[in-house]
């Protein structure tokens, strides 16, 4: 398990939509490992691959701290309301915007072990799903910010 470089906003590799995961392997296990460490010494709750420069549709989350979530070849299936707040990105650190996102989402993916499962998610883990799949197709939060980016002392947060 090591530490991984994030990739920041204007890296090309982040502009790129990823491939799909067709096995698991050694280093792809590696690399979900490593992925963790990195979210975690960055004070993150999601990561998505290409912010690591490897263009894998792969997602590690992790909004409660004691609930790692591992999500290969994600697809949202259904989302439903609406919730608008504060959203960062460990690729544009120091930045946050307001964002709106579905305020419940159910996705499909597969764990580790490449068996398909289901996940639900309402509030911050819901925005997560959604703004960790946003990278693995080229697109980071920063598109959706409704006004201005704000540096995240402006904004009152503490990440």
């Amino acid at each position: 398990m090591a530490l991984r470089t994030i990739r920041i906003a204007g890296d090309p590799v982040l502009g790129k939509a990823c491939k799909e995961v067709k096995e698991m392997n050694e280093r792809t296990r590696e690399l979900i490992d490593d992925m963790f460490d990195t979210m975690y010494e960055a004070n993150g709750v999601g990561l998505a691959a290409p912010q690591v420069g490897i263009l894998k549709r792969i997602v590690v989350i992790d909004t409660t701290g004691e609930d790692p979530i591992v999500m290969i070849n994600p697809k949202i299936v259904e989302k439903s309301g609406e919730q608008t707040g504060q959203e960062g990105c460990l690729s544009l650190p120091g930045k946050s915007g307001i964002v709106t996102r579905p305020n419940y989402v159910k996705a499909v993916a597969y764990n580790e072990d490449m068996e398909l499962y289901e996940i639900e998610g309402t509030e911050l883990l819901a925005r997560a799903i959604c703004h960790e799949i946003d990278h693995l197709d080229g697109h980071m939060y920063m598109e959706k910010v409704e006004g201005e980016l704000m540096n995240v002392e402006e904004a009152g947060e503490d990440e």
